[in-house]
């Protein structure tokens, strides 16, 4: 039997993965911004709903270990201790993930801007990322625009104001009926439906799009903005329709994290999903104070693939799950 050992991508994406891991190094050495690393094998995970872990037995202390699915809790234990600005380029892991725009195992960079608002941290990812963006037909200025706003666009619906029956009636229209059997009468989840499959497609055609102000019932770790209960402090990026990046102005009171964390853990179990515990360590360093700051994350395979113009992950790693 003759096993596939070639590398998966050609040698000149591999080359301008490296050129492009050291330009963002170069960006951020710059701009003060420090490079740190954290445990990739971790003893808590996030609670994300809709998301699975991979796990490993560690026999010496008798007890499973998650391999992370994003370095944030950790980075923001950091970020208690009063270090400072920090980014990370990292493996990131999600079991069940894969397709054109998934590989279980990702790169992602991640970094924290202290005493930054969601602003700010929108000027910092233009900055970073339009000199990679050079493709043809694609404007320097970056696109920025409300959630509410674009949902209203291409939907003609209110993300603010939750009528089911508004929101069955336009899925219907669109040619999507199974809708009303996914969503029921989950706002967020009706919200997150219409979004993938009506609007985000039209997003960053042009140029990176920043989508900003998300309402309050798709919060992640965003702090409530503070002008309007009804939005979050988030940010998601875009380009040519694929999302690859999820930012916040980042929530700091313990209590209302513990709050979502709850809230989470129940949604997990009504979806039959793993039983996950919070992260009491990250709890913790929230506890003890983390700095007004922004962070987000980017998928670098993401980014190299519409950089590339590539059409799926596969075309830029040097090893899929496949051939791994």
């Amino acid at each position: 039997m003759s096993l596939n050992w070639q590398a998966s991508c050609s040698l000149a994406l591999i080359q301008l993965r490296a050129k492009l891991l050291h330009e963002i190094r170069a960006y951020f050495y710059v701009n003060n911004v420090l490079e740190v690393e954290t445990p990739l094998l971790c003893q808590s995970t996030g609670t994300d709903p809709y998301l699975d872990y991979f796990t490993s037995h560690y026999s010496i202390l008798e007890r499973d270990y998650y391999l992370q699915s994003s370095p944030e809790f950790a980075m923001k234990r950091l970020l208690a201790t009063g270090i400072g600005s920090i980014y990370q380029i990292t493996k990131a892991f999600r079991n069940g993930e894969s397709g054109r725009y998934h590989n279980p195992e990702f790169t992602m960079l991640e970094w924290y801007r202290v005493g930054f608002d969601l602003q700010q941290l929108m000027n910092d990812v233009e900055q970073l990322l339009n000199p990679f963006l050079m493709v043809e037909n694609f404007s320097e200025k970056a696109e920025r625009i409300a959630y509410a706003d674009i949902f209203k666009k291409h939907t003609g619906l209110n993300a603010l104001q939750f009528d089911v029956s508004e929101y069955q009636a336009c899925a219907e229209s669109l040619g999507f009926p199974e809708a009303s059997l996914l969503c029921a009468l989950d706002h967020a989840a009706w919200l997150d439906f219409l979004f993938s499959h009506v609007v985000q497609q039209h997003l960053g055609q042009a140029s990176l799009c920043m989508v900003f102000d998300y309402p309050a019932c798709l919060p992640s770790l965003a702090r409530m903005k503070l002008d309007n209960a009804l939005l979050v402090e988030r940010v998601e990026l875009f380009i040519q329709g694929i999302e690859i990046g999820n930012g916040f102005f980042e929530l700091t009171d313990v209590d209302e994290q513990i709050r979502r964390f709850d809230q989470d853990i129940m949604d997990r179990k009504n979806n039959g999903a793993v039983k996950i515990d919070k992260d009491e360590r990250f709890l913790a360093a929230l506890q003890s104070g983390l700095p007004d700051c922004s962070g987000i994350a980017i998928g670098i395979d993401r980014l190299l693939m519409i950089i590339s113009q590539k059409s799926a992950i596969d075309e830029v790693l040097a090893f899929t799950i496949k051939n791994a």
